[in-house]
């Protein structure tokens, strides 16, 4: 029982730190506040003045293996985005990590990232991995196969813009045509991921 409730004021403690205005004790405790509130527990205002995706993305992932003879075996792409939207369809109560854990943590590699995939600080080293241990978690969850490697593609698709019903076939071609595609480097996966 105290362990639990020195847990919760302690997280009280670090939330409101982080949320606070900036401080004395925010300043000098900076480091510990920011490792036990990101990635889980990030803030933010978004509830209150919502900016909602204005493109649609499909985040994809293969895997490669080294065979004993030395050949390397890749997997055809997994489309973990449709994973996702297949577990919130028709289900009333969708899980949050459903919803949002594969979008946010691709949505912050991106901002810490830019488009050169190089890691300039150690929160975007920790995203990185984090985005690499959800799509590693999810590709081992499907086959249970193992692999060493994992490397995810992007398909970003602008939201068509609205229009008449008849119309929507050719705003789904303009749309299509418009996409962007990225490709990540392969990135190791250890046994700890």
């Amino acid at each position: 029982m105290a362990l639990c409730l020195t847990t919760a004021l302690a997280h009280v403690g670090l939330v409101f730190l982080h949320v606070a205005p900036s401080n004395v004790v925010s300043q000098r405790f900076n480091s510990q506040v920011d490792a036990w509130i990101y990635p889980l527990f990030e803030q933010n205002w978004r509830l209150f003045a919502p900016d909602p995706d204005s493109v649609n993305r499909q985040i994809s992932a293969r895997t490669a293996h080294t065979a004993p003879d030395g050949s390397v075996q890749v997997s055809d792409w997994v489309d973990l985005t449709a994973v996702d939207t297949a577990e919130i369809k028709h289900n009333p109560l969708p899980s949050h990590t459903a919803q949002n854990m594969l979008r946010r943590s691709w949505t912050s590699y991106v901002e810490l990232h830019g488009g050169d995939d190089l890691s300039r600080s150690d929160r975007a080293v920790m995203m990185q991995q984090y985005l690499r241990n959800i799509a590693a978690d999810r590709m081992a969850e499907r086959d249970g196969k193992p692999f060493e490697n994992i490397q995810l593609r992007v398909i970003t698709l602008p939201v068509p813009a609205q229009g008449r019903a008849d119309d929507d076939d050719s705003r789904t071609a303009a749309a299509a045509k418009n996409a962007d595609t990225r490709l990540l480097p392969w990135w190791k996966v250890t046994s700890d991921a």
